[in-house]
């Protein structure tokens, strides 16, 4: 059969659903050819496939991987597996180590629940990971999408999952124009799901669903000619869909933080309380503006966090002059390097003591 054009539609014969099999088979034959070789693919040990399922959610693929050095060791993943092997090793950490260990990967409380769920798994079922979907979707923190990609990667078994990339391959398989942010959206994209996964290979069907999501599916610039299923492909075009809410613009705002170093070299530094976003972390004291206007500017810094856009502006401060708060405390600047701080801060404070230090 001749290829779909923009502007056309295949047979009826070609729907998915009427086709399951040969779908089914046609992406998996494709995904065996091409299919990337992560590390998480290497394994069906369940706790690993935790691990990098709660790493990829907000967290683009190259940077759960790192630099190019860091890539062949298999990044942030491989890092954080090698400390946490197993859910009880994590579960015995504190969360003050945890955080370090996810430092660069942003979204904190992401860590956090990974943390309460190997709390979980250690306490209730003595260390052994849940064998069925059911008590791994009751675990701290994990929803529909995780209990699936786990039950199908590490077990085969056939279950569905809907992310991102699964969403956006079924609106333009389908030609979905209703929005895909909506209950009812959310509903028909999880019924197709259910309805296509693969009995025989789900592991596989999974996998190279959620690739072709990534790669010849992309958000901008589908690549219909090299889709491994385009004679399924209900959708004319392609690149109208998804149908979502259209993205808030990001808000700027502005911080002012203190950088100050006492006599004996120590840098004071803020824990953030229990309930704010970057909760447990270190990093340098915020003040309002009001406080810091009479201190001169050290350095300025920009950094994009969730729909806002930081500018951090860095003072630098006499420790006579300072007004301590509850959660200011002195540090060695040999205790910075195990202390949890997110990426602008640690950023900005090797410079800053780098420079102190010339």
């Amino acid at each position: 059969m001749p290829t779909p054009k923009h502007g056309t539609k295949p047979e009826p014969s070609k729907h998915p659903l009427r086709n399951k099999r040969a779908f089914q088979n046609a992406l998996i034959r494709w995904f065996e050819t091409h299919g990337k070789d992560y590390p998480w693919r290497q394994t069906t040990d369940p706790w690993a496939i935790l691990v990098s399922e709660i790493m990829l959610q907000q967290t683009q693929v190259s940077t759960v991987l790192g630099n190019q050095e860091n890539h062949a060791r298999g990044g942030h993943f491989a890092r954080f597996i090698a400390l946490y092997p197993c859910p009880r090793a994590m579960a015995e950490a504190s969360e003050q180590e945890i955080l370090k260990a996810w430092e660069g990967l942003g979204y904190y409380r992401r860590a956090r629940n990974l943390h309460a769920a190997a709390r979980a798994i250690t306490h209730e079922y003595n260390g052994v990971f849940p064998l069925s979907h059911d008590l791994i979707l009751a675990l701290p923190g994990i929803g529909p999408y995780t209990a699936g990609a786990v039950s199908s990667f590490a077990y085969n078994d056939a279950q569905a999952i809907v992310d991102a990339n699964v969403a956006r391959v079924f609106s333009r398989l389908f030609d979905f124009q209703e929005r895909i942010d909506t209950g009812r959206g959310q509903k028909q994209l999880w019924q197709w799901a259910r309805e296509l996964v693969s009995n025989s290979n789900p592991r596989a069907y999974n996998s190279a669903l959620m690739e072709l999501g990534q790669t010849h599916c992309s958000n901008r610039s589908p690549d219909c000619m090299l889709c491994p299923v385009r004679h399924f492909c209900q959708s004319s075009k392609p690149e109208s869909l998804p149908v979502k809410k259209a993205a808030t613009k990001a808000t700027r705002t502005t911080e002012h933080a203190l950088f100050c170093q006492d006599a004996h070299s120590r840098i004071l530094l803020s824990k953030e309380p229990e309930g704010k976003r970057r909760e447990g972390m270190w990093h340098l004291p915020r003040r309002q503006q009001s406080d810091t206007q009479d201190l001169p500017v050290t350095l300025s810094t920009k950094y994009t966090i969730t729909r806002y856009q930081v500018t951090l502006h860095i003072h630098r401060c006499h420790p006579d002059a300072v007004t301590l708060e509850s959660h200011d405390q002195w540090h060695t600047i040999e205790t910075l390097e195990n202390l949890p701080m997110p990426s602008p801060d640690r950023r900005a404070l090797e410079h800053l003591i780098q420079e102190a230090q010339a």
